[in-house]
């Protein structure tokens, strides 16, 4: 299983959470976006792709007052940039009152916890 980094964004500090399968590997608090080096997220993640010799699975959480943008780990369309030692997928983060919206349509017994606990062997 490889190394999943999901980065968030947020108006007064950025979190990032490190995981290896099930297991939390890493948590960091850092300071805002705007208060930091324009490369820093990506010296950050190149530095943990080496550490820990593999490429990274990037997830950008982003809301529209995210400044997310800021971290330039984005192409010039708004996609997840690439490189030797990361992808970068983005994430739309839904407001409260669309989360509440989004639950109320769930379908009847959607309640697939018992197959998120399943893993396929072979599959990367």
């Amino acid at each position: 299983m490889g190394t999943i980094i999901r980065l968030s964004a947020e108006p007064t500090r950025t979190r990032l959470l490190m995981t290896q399968g099930p297991k939390d590997i890493g948590k960091l608090i850092l300071p805002r976006v705007e208060s930091v080096h324009p490369r820093a997220a990506t010296t950050l993640l190149e530095g943990l792709s080496l550490f820990l010799g593999e490429r990274l699975s990037v997830v950008l959480c982003v809301d529209d007052r995210s400044p997310g943008s800021e971290l330039c780990l984005l192409d010039g369309l708004g996609y997840g940039a690439a490189s030797l030692f990361y992808d970068v997928g983005v994430a739309a983060r839904l407001p409260p009152r669309e989360r509440r919206a989004a639950r109320a349509l769930r379908l009847a017994d959607s309640d697939f916890r018992d197959l998120r606990q399943l893993t396929l062997e072979g599959v990367e």
